[in-house]
């Protein structure tokens, strides 16, 4: 038995490769590598960025970036419970690598203007085929 598997048309696994180049390259953007950052291709698919900082109002807690495909990336804490999101960078769901380090530059300045507390709504779970259009651009 043969089986023929045709990898261009198989989007899921396009999908996973894509999203994992993009969170690799965000990561370098604000100075970690891939081993600090866990990924969900699922529905919806998320990720998560560990960074070896705290904010000086949250002493206690680890600061990470969190992205989903629907709110897009936010500043998050980390405690007991998981991640608590401070804020959400907003605009678009894949922003440039830079974007996320300019916004994680002035949630860590203490920049009042760094994001919205609001999660938006940038766009519906799923159709990871118009996600991954985006990513191979």
């Amino acid at each position: 038995m043969s089986i023929l598997i045709d990898f261009e048309r198989d989007t899921e696994f396009s999908f996973e490769r894509g999203l994992r180049g993009y969170i690799a390259a965000v990561a370098r953007a604000v100075g970690v590598g891939l081993e600090s950052c866990t990924l969900d291709a699922g529905t919806p698919a998320a990720a998560y960025i560990a960074l070896d900082w705290r904010l000086n109002r949250f002493p206690g807690h680890d600061l990470a970036l969190v992205w989903d495909e629907v709110h897009g990336w936010a500043a998050a804490i980390e405690d007991r419970d998981g991640p608590t999101v401070l804020t959400h960078l907003g605009g678009a769901v894949l922003p440039e690598p830079r974007a996320v380090g300019r916004f994680l530059s002035a949630v860590r300045a203490g920049d009042p203007d760094a994001g919205t507390p609001d999660a938006p709504a940038l766009r519906e779970p799923g159709d990871h085929e118009t996600l991954l259009r985006a990513l191979v651009r």
